[in-house]
């Protein structure tokens, strides 16, 4: 009994492990968990025949249990993509700022933001490697960052000519241009893009303005969300 299952565990793993792979064994990823499955089937029943030490009920209960856990094994491996879309909108629903990565009916990357509880739509992203809060500001020429995101990226703010004026939340203030080497929210990744860094203590959120949205294919809000469109 346990040589079969220990098969099917092969399989299962090879089936998880090569997801993405395209095929496997030379078949399909589909014709392959068809077939592993029907073998899981085989399997089970023809144990809970077989083995009748414990009278034909205990048998038939067992191989139903047994079927059970492979339904559900098989189900979460069928609709994993479903289930992990799923747990990232969850996610961007507990946690604003959270994106969610989807791809559109074309093929291009989306990225999805739900509003956060200032009204605003909110998002975590990559300045240059580093982690940086920004908050979507169509009404921004481009994007601007907080003195701190620009010091977690990497660039002197030392070295900087503060000389451009911008508004802000807490007024009016002066800022340097600086070009971003890489900037990414969820999975759009753009390359040098054109930015400001504000002086110190003049801005709390960094703005992702049209330096970066106007480089999409399209954004739209939706309710509550907002999507990117690579």
């Amino acid at each position: 009994m346990w040589i079969p299952i220990a098969i099917i565990a092969i399989a299962v793993v090879l089936l998880i492990a090569n997801h993405d792979g395209g095929t496997i064994l030379g078949m399909a990823d589909n014709q392959f968990a068809g077939l592993l499955y029907a073998a899981i089937l085989v399997s089970v029943i023809s144990a809970g025949m077989i083995r009748r030490q414990g009278g034909i009920g205990k048998a038939a209960r067992n191989a139903a249990i047994w079927v059970l856990i492979i339904l559900v094994l098989m189900t979460g491996y069928i609709f994993r993509y479903d289930l992990q879309d799923f747990g990232s909108r969850l996610s961007a629903g507990i946690i604003p700022g959270s994106p969610v990565s989807t791809m559109s009916v074309d093929g291009r990357n989306q990225v999805m933001l739900v509003r956060a509880r200032n009204g605003h739509f909110e998002a975590d992203g990559r300045l240059d490697g580093a982690p940086a809060r920004f908050m979507v500001d169509t009404g921004a020429s481009t994007v601007v960052l907080t003195h701190s995101n620009a010091e977690a990226a990497g660039i002197d703010t030392n070295a900087l000519s503060y000389s451009i004026p911008v508004m802000t939340a807490n007024g009016r203030a002066l800022a340097a241009r600086v070009t971003v080497a890489q900037l990414k929210i969820g999975d759009i990744t753009r390359e040098r893009v054109p930015a400001l860094v504000a002086q110190d203590g003049r801005l709390s959120t960094s703005l992702l303005g049209m330096s970066f949205l106007d480089t999409l294919s399209g954004f739209e809000i939706r309710g509550d969300r907002l999507i990117l469109t690579d």
